[in-house]
Order: C-alpha cells, then sequence, then structure tokens
C-alpha cells in the first residue's frame, strides 16, 4: 500500500483500566463475528475501537458488564463509520440478542441509510438471513425485524420519539448537530433498565451550538486531563459545573490544534480510513472546496470558533444567571426578533421586569427558518393588546421580513435604526456588567441589571458573540464576523433595550409570558 496511511490509534482517548485481552473486552469478539460470520476484514483503526470501547469489567464468559455506557467516537467525515456502526448493530441483534436498537440521526434520511447498509449485510449472509423476518420502511421511520422480536428501528431526534421502549443499543449518528438536550434525555431513558446498554455516538467535530456533543467531549476530556487545553476556554460548559462521568468513553481521532488545514500529520490523524477506502487524491479535493472553517471541522476534526473571549466582563453572564427567574405578572412586556446572519434560524426573545425590578430577558422561541415566525405570532398577538416588537431595521438579515411580521394583527414593529442600534446593544452590555463580580460598590455600570435562564442557545450566544465598530466609533454585534449564530442574543440585547429606553405609559398592558408564551428552543 501507497501513499499517506491514517493513524490506527486516536490522537485522544480514555485508556483503559487494564490489558486488553479476548477476556477483558467485546472487541475480540465482534471482530470475529465481523470476519467469520460476514467475511468481513475490518481496517485497523475500526479494530482497535471495538477493542478499546467495549472493554468489559469482570471476564468475558463469566460475570461481566461493558465499562463504557456512552461511547463517543469522533472522527473526519468519509472514514466509512457507518459500516462500524452495522457491524456493532449486528453484533447486538445476533449474539447478545437485543430485543431493541434504535438508530437516531438530526433527519430520517442519515439514519436511514446506516439502516440501509445494515439491512444489506443481513440480506447478504446466508446465516443473518435466515432470521430475517422482513424490513419495513415508512415515512415515520424503519424497522428491521427479526425472530424472536428482535427489532432495529430508525426514529426522529426529538424528545417523544424514542419513548416507550427499552433499548439494549442506541445509535447517535452525527451528534453535532444536536442543538438542544431533548432527542439525548429521551433515549437516555430508553437504556436505564438495561444492564449493558449503551449509548454508541458518532460524529465529526462540532461547532458552538453543538451542546450535547460539546458536553460529553467536555466530560471525557477532563477525565484524561484536558490534554489540549481546550476545555478551560468553554466559558459556557465551565459555568456548568459538569458532573463526572466514569461511564463514558471518548475516542477522537483528530488533528492537532496548531495543523495547518494542508499539513499532512493532521490528515492522517484525523483521517484513519485514509489509504484504505479514502485516497490522499480524493481529501485533498475535499479541502481545497470548502472555507477553512469547514475544512477543519469536517476534514480535520477539530472544533473551532469556540474559544474566542466572551463580549463581557469574566463571570457576569453567569452572575446573571438565575434557573427561577421570571417576568413578574403586572410588568409590560418588550419583544424583539432577530435572524441568523445566514438567514437559516429565527428567534423569537422577551424582556420585562422581576418583581425586584431588575430586567429579565429569555428566548422564547428559536427555530430553523423564517416563515414560521408569522404563525407563531399570529397565535400570540391580541389586537387589543398589541406586541411590541423590536428589530434591526436596516442591514441586518431581519430587515427583509419586516413587512411579512407587521401585517400580523395585534403586532406593532419597532424598526431599531441609526445610532439606535449602538445604543441598545451598549445598554444591554451596562445592564449584564452591572452583575460582573470584579467591581466594587460604585464602581462599573450602574444600569438596570439583567437577568436569565439557563438556556443553551442564549449561553452560547453570549460566550461567542463578536462586536465591531461604525464609522463613528460606536459598536454593535457582528453577526457575520461571530463563529455562530448570535441571533439569541441579539434578540434579547434588542428586547432589553427596548424596554430601557421606553417611558412610563399608561397604555400599555400588562400580560403574562409564562401563561401565553412556553420556551420553544429547537
Amino acid at each position: 500500500m501507497a501513499g499517506l496511511v491514517g493513524n490506527e490509534e486516536p490522537r485522544l482517548y480514555t485508556p483503559p483500566l487494564r490489558e486488553l485481552t479476548p477476556e477483558t473486552t467485546l472487541g475480540f469478539d465482534v471482530i470475529r463475528f465481523a470476519a467469520e460470520t460476514m467475511g468481513m476484514r475490518l481496517f485497523p483503526w475500526e479494530r482497535w475501537l471495538l477493542v478499546h470501547a467495549l472493554e468489559i469489567e469482570g471476564e468475558f464468559g463469566g460475570e461481566w458488564r461493558l465499562r463504557f455506557s456512552t461511547v463517543l467516537a469522533l472522527v473526519a467525515r468519509q472514514n466509512g463509520k457507518t459500516t462500524l456502526i452495522g457491524v456493532v448493530t449486528l453484533y447486538w441483534l445476533y449474539m447478545l440478542a437485543a430485543t431493541l436498537v434504535i438508530g437516531m440521526a438530526q433527519d430520517l434520511s442519515r439514519s436511514g441509510d446506516t439502516w440501509d447498509e445494515t439491512v444489506a449485510m443481513v440480506e447478504d449472509t446466508p446465516s443473518l438471513r435466515a432470521e430475517l423476518v422482513r424490513p419495513k420502511r415508512g415515512n415515520s421511520g424503519r424497522d428491521l425485524v427479526l425472530t424472536h422480536r428482535r427489532h432495529y428501528v430508525t426514529k426522529p431526534p426529538t424528545r417523544g420519539a424514542a419513548r416507550g421502549g427499552s433499548a439494549q443499543l442506541v445509535l447517535m449518528d452525527e451528534l453535532r448537530e444536536q442543538q438542544t438536550w431533548d432527542a439525548w434525555d429521551a433515549v437516555a431513558d430508553t437504556t436505564l433498565a438495561q444492564e449493558n446498554s449503551v449509548i454508541w455516538c458518532a460524529s465529526n467535530a462540532g461547532g458552538a451550538l453543538s451542546i450535547v456533543l460539546r458536553s460529553k467531549r467536555y466530560q471525557a476530556l477532563m477525565a484524561i486531563g484536558d490534554p489540549d487545553g481546550w476545555c478551560d476556554a468553554q466559558k459556557d460548559l465551565v459555568a456548568l459545573n459538569l458532573p463526572e462521568d466514569e461511564a463514558l468513553g471518548l475516542f477522537e481521532w483528530s488533528a492537532a490544534p496548531g495543523r495547518d488545514v494542508w499539513d499532512i500529520d493532521g490528515w492522517c490523524e484525523a483521517n484513519p480510513s485514509l489509504g484504505w477506502c479514502l485516497t490522499e487524491r480524493k481529501l485533498r479535493a475535499s479541502i481545497a472546496g470548502k472555507t477553512e472553517a469547514g475544512a477543519r471541522t469536517e476534514n480535520l476534526c477539530q472544533f473551532v470558533g469556540i474559544t474566542e473571549e466572551p463580549p463581557f466582563p469574566d463571570g457576569a453572564w453567569e452572575s446573571g444567571t438565575d434557573a427561577a427567574s421570571e417576568i413578574a405578572p403586572d410588568s409590560p412586556l418588550w419583544w424583539a426578533i432577530d435572524v441568523s446572519a445566514d438567514r437559516m434560524h429565527s428567534c423569537v426573545a422577551v424582556c420585562g421586569l422581576r418583581s425586584d425590578r431588575t430586567y429579565h430577558v429569555e428566548v422564547v422561541a428559536y427555530r430553523p427558518g423564517l416563515g414560521w415566525v408569522s404563525g407563531w405570532l399570529s397565535e400570540r398577538a391580541d389586537p387589543a393588546r398589541p406586541m411590541r416588537i423590536a428589530y434591526q431595521g436596516r442591514g441586518a438579515p431581519v430587515t427583509s421580513m419586516a413587512d411579512v411580521y407587521g401585517q400580523v394583527d395585534g403586532v406593532e414593529l419597532v424598526a431599531v435604526t441609526g445610532p439606535d442600534v449602538a445604543a441598545y446593544a451598549g445598554r444591554f452590555w451596562d445592564g449584564v456588567a452591572a452583575l460582573d463580580p470584579a467591581r466594587e460598590d460604585g464602581d462599573g455600570s450602574d444600569a438596570a441589571p439583567v437577568r436569565h435562564r439557563p438556556q443553551p442557545v442564549l449561553d452560547l450566544a453570549a460566550a461567542i458573540a463578536r462586536t465591531r465598530t461604525s464609522g463613528d466609533g460606536a459598536w454593535m454585534w457582528d453577526r457575520s464576523g461571530s463563529a455562530e449564530d448570535i441571533s439569541p442574543l441579539v434578540a434579547c440585547a434588542t428586547a432589553y433595550g427596548l424596554a430601557t429606553a421606553a417611558t412610563d405609559d399608561d397604555d400599555e398592558q400588562a400580560e403574562s409570558a409564562y401563561e401565553d408564551v412556553g420556551l420553544m428552543t429547537v
């Protein structure tokens, strides 16, 4: 074999507790199953992963249990992890007699691709095909039915998708796409009743909004000493005080920090199938067709854009976190809408006074797309008590949608333009800085403090937001210059700016944000 060859061993991983032998890990048995039953010789890195990820406590053949209840396997794209997932699935179904395996990805088509390849393995192997009842394909998912009521089903990544079952194996593909804990919490519950159940996660690197992937990686890296120094820079995760998880195993093929995107050593570190099913020519072409950030994330499996210093004083945002914070029932409500720089997400935020007369901000809706906002507003607007909704009236992605949102009966749009754009950003900074733990009495901001509940999309935006200066020296939020979408932060800042700039108005009506509006972060 000529040319570059990917590394068999991952750069970062959870070390074994003892020597790994056929008696101390299931991995060797899975490798034997693939070779003898399916005639499949796995790549070196796949064999290495199986041996290390399926370490057991006790002795195989006697009393034993899996060491890891969660396996996090990170590898660059195009390295053929689908085949490995299929082998693991079939071992669980045929050799461990699992009655339920659940496959989940960001969309059913992706989990369906893995399911299709697994079904093909069954149909191409006579001994496995003999126990096949039927493969079922439907719009809501797929089900591979085997004898003795064994099932391999695909589900969408929603809170309710995996309810009602008890799974021995859960496959979470492209974990980087999960921006809330809804799907994770749902599938985690399905494994509680099974002693040797495991959640097997596969992904490449994620971005700032990959909250589940980043949190699990953070926990795993902290357990092995954070060799790259990555964890300390994740301000939002540090603030969460995530617990240790001894049953979490990390196995990450990624380029070392500081590697140039054209550094072939980094290619080998992140692409273990290089020289096997992935060629140097194909990898080079893939990198050349992407932005640097895209190449680092997908081809080098590096986490980018999440180490920027936050725009607020150190600790100020965290000081404003209050899980019980809420708007007082008698407070007026001030609303704001913002759209991400790439126009892929829209956000609605609200601001109001707490009972202590400080301000509370909250993201009440955050979803992909633009068209859903009008319907969302229509369901909540009352013509007798118009919703005052602020938006940046010029030079922002939301501007193009203002005419559409303004047609909703019961909505009063407030365009924020000119100096007010910078003024509202400054007001919000002052409100956050008012809770700076390092300030002394009489020092720093004297603005009305702003508090908020823990919300991943808002906390992440507050951690990675960048700012820019205008021609007159005033600063404002920089959507396009930020590593990820900061529309949740911009919307909250705009709502707060509208609230604090407003004068007392006898015509303003009080309404409850919590009776009529539920948090809908998706």
